[in-house]
Order: structure tokens, then C-alpha cells, then sequence
């Protein structure tokens, strides 16, 4: 009599976590240059993309200048309030 062997198969669901986007608001106090060096300085942004971004949140009142995983975004946020920028940290959709 032969032996019988059962295999058991396992599967693993993994989803990845929803990005994160960092967000610069306008305010009243900050002029638009020196937003555009923060946004350089901080994400190594060129200085057109930091302009774009900038200019976003002039004309729009805010900007996404950022997305990716949550505890990266947290020190951006971090890094950009001790900058003095108005800014804020939300789920992706």
C-alpha cells in the first residue's frame, strides 16, 4: 500500500499601505521665493519644479509636493513647520 502525502498550500495576502501626500498651504507670511527654496532645499526639488509647486500654492492654496509612505511623509511635514510653512499631511485617494 502506497503512502499518501497531503500538501497544503498557503497563501499570503500582503496589501501595501496607502500613500501618503504632504501638503503646503498658502499663508500670509511667507513670500514666494523663499517657499521655493524651502520646497528645494528639503526635497531636492530643481528649482522649476520647486517654482511649479510654489506657484500652486499661490494660485490654489495649496499643493501635494509630495507622496509616499507615511513615516518619510511625517519628517517632511516635520522638516517643512520648522520652516515656518503651513502644511499638512493626508491620506492619498
Amino acid at each position: 500500500m502506497a503512502d499518501s502525502e497531503t500538501l497544503t498550500r498557503t497563501e499570503e495576502q500582503v496589501s501595501l499601505d496607502v500613500p501618503w501626500n504632504v501638503i503646503v498651504h498658502d499663508d500670509p507670511v511667507n513670500l514666494m521665493h523663499y517657499v521655493t527654496f524651502v520646497l528645494m532645499k528639503i526635497f531636492g526639488y530643481d528649482e522649476k519644479k520647486a517654482t511649479i509647486l510654489m506657484m500652486q500654492v499661490h494660485k490654489s492654496g495649496r499643493s501635494i509636493v509630495w507622496s509616499g509612505e507615511r513615516e518619510k511623509a511625517e519628517f517632511y511635514v516635520q522638516q517643512l513647520q520648522a520652516h515656518q510653512l503651513k502644511t499638512s499631511l493626508e491620506k492619498a485617494e
